[in-house]
C-alpha cells in the first residue's frame, strides 16, 4: 500500500499494526508460535528429505496421516512435544533441532 492512501484511512480512523498488536500477542507467545511454526517446517522437511509420504511417514511416528499433517502445518492442538518427538523419529539430532530454534 503505498503511503498516500495509508495516510488517507488513517485519516478516516483505520489503524495500521501487526498480527501481535491485533491479537495482543505478547513476546513470549510470538516466540512460542515461532518455534511451532519452525519445528513443523522441519518436520515437513525431514519427512520429504527422505522421500517419504505422509501415509509412510505416519506409519514411521505410529499416527495417522491425517494427525501428520496437523504436525506439519503447527496445528494448535499438536504440541512442541510431539514435533520434537516426530523429528527425533525422521532422524534428526537434538542438535539439529537445537540450531534450527536458535535461529
Amino acid at each position: 500500500m503505498n503511503s498516500k492512501r495509508r495516510k488517507e484511512l488513517e485519516n478516516k480512523g483505520w489503524k495500521f499494526g501487526g498480527v501481535e498488536e491485533f491479537l495482543r500477542l505478547t513476546e513470549e507467545e510470538l516466540e512460542y508460535i515461532e518455534v511451532k511454526i519452525i519445528l513443523s517446517k522441519m518436520v515437513r522437511d525431514y519427512r520429504e528429505k527422505k522421500g517419504l509420504t505422509q501415509i509412510a511417514a505416519a506409519e514411521i511416528l505410529k499416527s495417522s496421516q491425517s494427525r501428520l499433517s496437523k504436525i506439519e502445518t503447527a496445528d494448535p492442538t499438536v504440541s512442541i512435544d510431539l514435533q520434537i518427538k516426530s523429528l527425533l523419529a525422521l532422524g534428526a539430532t537434538k542438535q539439529e533441532i537445537g540450531q534450527k530454534i536458535a535461529c
